[in-house]
């Protein structure tokens, strides 16, 4: 069964389009790896998590910012689809 991403985000900061933003990313990049990406409106002041399965591979709060799009494509592509090539965003 293929994996659905959650994106949970705190919409008091206003991380709605940030969010929407990365799951276009992630959805134009993995479309035929995941069910989908999930925004999820949090109740938690200041969240922004990136979640797969129950697995949290992303957290603003102990990253101390948000992740760049190519890190972020590489920290899924490694959970859903090792093998698969990012192009110009793959690792050197």
């Amino acid at each position: 069964m293929k994996p659905t991403i959650i994106i949970e985000y705190c919409p008091k900061c206003g991380w709605m389009l940030r969010s929407a933003y990365f799951a276009q990313e992630l959805l134009s990049t993995f479309s035929e790896d995941i069910n989908g990406v999930l925004l999820k409106p949090s109740e938690q002041s200041g969240t922004f998590q990136i979640i797969i399965d129950g697995v949290v591979i992303f957290d603003r709060v102990k990253a101390g910012g948000f992740p760049e799009i190519k890190e972020l494509k590489q920290s899924v592509r490694d959970i859903v689809n090792p093998e698969k090539s990012l192009g110009h965003s793959d690792k050197k």
